[in-house]
């Protein structure tokens, strides 16, 4: 006959993993991106106006608009690199920024700035990022190989061509492994081989959360689930791609 002792272990055990069951259940409900009324100025310019909407988890969110339209801005405050100035803001569950600690780790930025040292070799920066989030360094060897850079791992930053430095950009987004993707112009500077090399690891494959901009609106509609066209801040349009019809493409770059 079992002892109270292990009536009792049992049961906590089986409501600790009912209660983990829940969270579960509670994180997949959730979207993984909720925004509420999000504004964001500087100075008198408003760059942001009260942008709502949800990214479901897994999905791809395309950002339309042209250059100065907040699209950049809405990536910086979803990386956790600026604040918004009123509205809110929600990744995986946490709020933007009180609780942005708490998602730094969850997310792989690619945007125009590398975050690269130029004197530093590609081996040597993605050595130095799997330090800051406490990632097996063998991961860095997997991810040179995966943008085809293993071989030239050990030249300095400064010495490679643009191209070269795009894809050791995107080994320092993947190497933490990310459930959130903020691609903010994620192919520039890359040819077609290049692109093709490094899609699965920032595509629908690495079936990360995606926010994309892009300057070619008929690829980034190819990809999304859901599409925010802004036009001067304000959202334009907020729904599924096939509600992006040639008239509003003219009106977004005109």
């Amino acid at each position: 006959m079992p002892s109270n002792h292990s009536r009792v272990s049992t049961d906590t055990e089986r409501g600790g993993a009912h209660a983990a069951d829940q969270a579960d259940e509670r994180a997949i409900a959730e979207p993984a991106i909720s925004l509420q009324k999000l504004s964001r100025h500087f100075g008198e310019r408003t760059v942001l106006r009260e942008i709502t909407l949800d990214v479901p988890t897994g999905q791809t969110l395309a950002v339309l608009g042209r250059n100065g339209a907040g699209k950049s801005t809405l990536l910086r405050i979803l990386a956790t690199l600026l604040r918004p100035h009123s509205g809110k803001a929600t990744l995986l569950g946490h709020d933007l920024p009180r609780n942005a600690w708490a998602v730094r780790g969850k997310i792989g930025l690619l945007g125009h700035e590398p975050l690269l040292y130029r004197d530093l070799t590609g081996r040597e920066n993605l050595i130095y990022h799997a330090r800051l989030h406490r990632v097996d360094i063998e991961r860095v060897e997997e991810v040179l190989q995966a943008v085809g850079m293993e071989r030239r791992g050990d030249d300095p930053v400064r010495s490679l061509s643009r191209g070269m430095v795009q894809r050791l950009t995107v080994a320092r987004a993947i190497l933490h492994r990310p459930t959130i993707l903020l691609l903010d112009e994620p192919k520039s500077n890359l040819d077609p081989a290049a692109g093709e090399l490094v899609e699965p690891l920032i595509g629908r494959a690495s079936g990360a959360t995606r926010v994309l901009t892009s300057h070619d609106p008929q690829a980034a509609l190819a990809e999304a689930d859901l599409v925010l066209a802004l036009s001067g801040g304000r959202a334009a349009y907020v729904g599924p791609p096939q509600g992006v019809d040639a008239k509003l493409l003219k009106e977004l770059y005109a």
